[in-house]
């Protein structure tokens, strides 16, 4: 008994001890002695790449020695490493000559001795990491390995902007100097360490940072002391960050390119110069032109190996003769000086965004003068619409692509996926073919998957904040993969990113399967949602936040980007194009409203069975995990909300056609179930997320206009959401009380609010019947909105508007809205609406979007939409491009603007409903 005791005893230690050693970490294993090699001469680069592979192997028992030298270590285990063109390299042995930039080759020469020869010395890098990767997942180094990789793409970019999500006090769109107190996380090179190290890691090549004006925080001028926007303990502290960023980006073989708008100016040189510091419409002025060249050119000569990303548009007028000259009279001009002070010859690299100018046409203008050029264009607008590109979009990045120089892909802002995870390893891959096959594209520009404007946070409400970087690993990870090689095998890769996510969650294979599903359900449905039903691929719209059923019964109203329904979205139709065919019983084409509403309950459905099932195996990271089940669930919410107010939107436009009031009846049920989806939604985000848009300023539109950091949350929308519940039910409760007349309150005219007219009008005409409303044309008013009526206009010249833009300069003792008619035709002579999507500063009077549409018909013209200006009271000049357009009076600042379709001139079926949800 006493035996059989002391046995047991003993065995109940020697179980422990075992469960002891089973749960602790494995200890290393103790293998031989291995050197490294790397040239004599090696770059800094390959030493970093050389760095890496010892420590992996010194984590996996090797005993290592790195040597400096052009000589191999004879007989004893080693890694040689360097350049294909290397002494050291060329004494190894007969290694395959790895091909192509940043291409590599990693071969055995013998029993644990192996070359790693790089086509140059970022390939010498990835060869390294290649090796490595290879070391940490078998434990050792491979035994008989000849492997050869290169990048398909040329460029594979990220980018940090510098920007906020709000203006700074006294300032325009995109002017944040440099500074501790705007950007505290810009000085930390820890973070910057850690982003970079993230870059290598997936090779990516190039950091681009975003800002309008960069140059007065980095450079003094000569000519313009007094330019600088920083003092000088800033000043300082930015040069030592530019300077640190661009060493450490360098020895990983990353590129930093540095972007700025055209035209912005510093503000301390606006005041001095009694300028604006941006102003669209205003000519190039030699002061500015010079400011900007020596700016430039100071930039060139201090930071020689830092490139320029040029954005012509947006910040000058669009496409013109303008572009053309600032890009080849004062951009290039500025980095040859840069050069020429440096006395080298080599070129700098510049990229020219093709984003609201004629990048063909100014490229064939710049080749001549300067070789080193690039283009970049948005992939799908500011969102991830589709991986079925087409259109004349896909046109114009095929004409940039065939000019010669290398194109890259910008997949910006992502407004429609904000602010919930997303890592659809199936759709990023597919976009990254489309690049290829579609746009003949081969670089790739990266923004952050959410919360651009607040970087480096998330929006998830974490205490101490989550780091992008950290949230989203996935997003950069799956980018890169395929920007490296995007004709991976499909299957091969569910198994990998399987492996991935199990990894992290410290689950098994099956259940990372399970998250890659819902990673993957999920990923369709933003994109879905938005190219089917949305207004814009902009970031004014924030598609996670809903949609108003007048946006989408009455589109145009909201300034309709049909772009992205044309060329970012697979052939289709729209909700009012399927409601219209319905009617009239045609054959409909494309990818359907009613399909894309089941599709993406369907996905909705599929991404919650699979998070579910995944979640009993999750072991570690759980709270992140739970961070990223409560997205998936967010997303259902989000796909039943948008599928339920689709199908009540159809029922309601069958009403303008049918007149039956049954019908608007049959909406009511699917408009309730959408409320209940959206309060869902809103109870799942209220303590998971600070914000849905980290754009905070008045740019933003749909759903609502988000002025001051309002109605960022699903929590302030859902309100809004119940109302226009509540008004269709007493509009419609009024419609049968009425008998269907659809009667509505009595429209007061506009009171007229007297201004004197400084310069730049003929005279002024009455809103009438028969009234002349352009001084140069014979055409006169046949119909109007009854707001406009007896409304004082000013009457125009066309012609000289159409040639030199409207310039009107007025005084008015209070604040007053300029109301202002544009045509509504993409003709040329036109003047094109305030437009979001080309131009930042389109609603720094409130005047983007339409405050009556198809207010006013004007004879032998395109009917009119309204847009209002605002301005306090005292001296101003209304200020447009060139075009034509009408100036219809002015009017109380204060006074209410019911926006709606007037229908003026359009025929019943066109007839406005808005009224039966506002």
């Amino acid at each position: 008994m006493k035996g059989f005791f002391h046995f047991y005893v003993l065995t109940f230690v020697v179980f422990l001890f075992c469960k002891q050693v089973s749960a602790a970490p494995a200890l290393s294993v103790q293998r031989e002695k291995i050197t490294v090699v790397i040239p004599a001469t090696a770059s800094a680069r390959i030493k970093f790449g050389a760095e890496r592979l010892s420590e992996i192997l010194k984590k996996n028992g090797y005993t290592v020695t790195l040597l400096q030298q052009d000589k191999a270590s004879g007989n004893k285990a080693s890694v040689v490493i360097g350049r294909i063109s290397d002494k050291l390299i060329q004494q190894a042995g007969n290694i395959t000559a790895p091909s192509g930039k940043e291409g590599f080759t990693i071969a055995s020469r013998g029993k644990n001795k192996l070359a790693v020869s790089g086509f140059d010395e970022s390939g010498t890098l990835y060869g390294c990491l290649e090796l490595a990767g290879r070391v940490e997942k078998l434990g050792k180094l491979p035994e008989n390995i000849s492997f050869s990789d290169k990048p398909e793409m040329v460029l594979r970019g990220t980018c940090v902007g510098i920007q906020k999500p709000e203006l700074l006090p006294g300032r325009g769109v995109y002017e944040y100097p440099y500074t501790p107190e705007s950007f505290p996380w810009f000085y930390d090179k820890a973070l910057w360490v850690k982003y970079l190290d993230m870059m290598v890691e997936n090779r990516y090549n190039s950091l681009y940072l975003w800002n309008g004006h960069p140059f007065a925080s980095l450079v003094k001028l000569k000519d313009y002391p007094y330019a600088v926007e920083v003092d000088d303990a800033t000043f300082k502290k930015n040069e030592e960050m530019f300077r640190f960023l661009t060493q450490e980006a360098d020895k990983r073989g990353i590129w930093v390119i540095q972007m700025f708008y055209n035209i912005i100016v510093s503000k301390p040189f606006a005041e001095k110069n009694q300028l604006k510091t941006q102003d669209r419409n205003r000519p190039i002025i030699p002061v500015i032109a010079d400011y900007t060249r020596k700016s430039i050119a100071a930039f060139v000569e201090k930071y020689p190996n830092v490139g320029l990303l040029i954005t012509l548009g947006e910040a000058m007028e669009g496409v013109g003769q303008d572009d053309v000259d600032w890009f080849t009279k004062t951009i290039i001009p500025g980095v040859q000086d840069g050069m020429k002070a440096l006395g080298i010859t080599k070129e700098p690299p510049i990229v020219l965004r093709a984003h609201d100018t004629d990048a063909p046409r100014v490229m064939k203008a710049a080749l001549p003068v300067y070789k080193n050029l690039y283009t970049m264009a948005k992939y799908n607008g500011e969102a991830l619409t589709t991986y079925t590109p087409r259109g004349t979009w896909a046109d114009l990045h095929r004409t940039l692509s065939r000019i010669g120089t290398v194109h890259i892909e910008n997949v910006h802002i992502l407004a429609n996926l904000e602010p919930f995870r997303y890592g659809s390893a199936d759709f990023i891959q597919k976009s990254v073919q489309a690049m290829h096959d579609v746009y003949e594209a081969n670089g790739l520009h990266l923004y952050p998957q959410a919360s651009y404007w607040d970087w480096p946070y998330t929006a998830d409400n974490v205490k101490g904040r989550q780091l992008q970087i950290d949230r989203d690993w996935i997003w950069y990870k799956t980018w890169a993969r395929y920007a490296w090689n995007c004709r991976r095998d499909r299957n091969e890769e569910v198994q990998y990113w399987a492996g991935l996510l199990a990894g992290k969650f410290g689950t098994n294979q099956e259940k990372g399967k399970d998250i890659l599903e819902a990673y993957e359900q999920t990923g369709e449905i933003a994109p879905k949602l938005l190219r089917r039903y949305g207004i814009t691929d902009g970031n004014r719209q924030t598609l996670t936040l809903g949609m108003f059923m007048t946006q989408l019964i009455n589109p145009f109203r909201y300034n309709l980007f049909t772009l992205m329904y044309e060329s970012e979205a697979p052939e289709g139709e729209m909700i009012i194009e399927y409601a219209e065919k319905e009617w009239k019983k045609q054959k409909h084409i494309g990818e359907t409203p009613v399909q894309v509403a089941d599709e993406v309950t369907e996905h909705g459905r599929k991404a919650l069975e699979a998070i579910d099932r995944a979640a009993s195996g999750v072991a570690q990271d759980k709270e992140e995990f739970l961070r990223l089940k409560n997205d998936v669930y967010c997303y259902n919410e989000l796909a039943v909300f948008y599928a339920e107010k689709v199908r009540a939107a159809l029922w309601v436009l069958r009403y303008k056609y049918s007149n039956d009031i049954a019908d608007l009846e049959k909406a009511v049920p699917y408009l309730e179930r959408s409320v209940a989806h959206y309060r869902k939604l809103a109870d799942l985000t209220k303590d998971t997320y600070l914000y849905a848009n980290s754009m905070q300023t008045m740019q933003r539109k749909i759903p609502v206009r988000g002025v001051d950091a309002t109605y960022k949350t699903w929590v302030e929308v859902l309100p809004r959401f119940e109302e226009e519940l509540v008004h269709f039910k007493r509009s419609i409760d009024s419609l049968k009380q009425t008998g269907n007349s659809g009667k509505q309150k009595e429209i007061k005219p506009y009171k007229n609010v007297p201004v004197k007219i400084l310069s730049g009008a003929k005279d002024y005409f009455t809103i009438q019947e028969g009234q002349q409303a352009l001084a140069d044309t014979a055409s006169r008013v046949t119909a109007f909105a009854k707001e406009l009526a007896g409304l004082k206009g000013v009457r125009m010249i066309s012609a000289e508007q159409k040639t030199k833009g409207t310039s009107l300069r007025f005084s008015s003792s209070k604040a007053v809205k300029v109301l202002v008619g544009f045509f509504n035709s993409k003709t040329p002579g036109f003047l094109p609406p305030p437009d979001l999507e080309h131009d930042a500063s389109a609603n720094d009077y409130g005047q983007s979007e339409i405050k009556i549409a198809n207010a006013l018909a004007l004879q032998g013209f395109p009917p009119v939409n309204i847009h209002s200006y605002s301005f306090k009271p005292g001296t101003h000049t209304l200020t447009l491009a060139k075009g034509t357009a009408v100036i219809l009076g002015f009017i109380d600042e204060n006074e209410p603007m019911r926006l709606y379709d007037a229908g003026v001139g359009l025929p019943d079926s066109k007839k406005d409903i808005d009224w039966l949800f506002e």
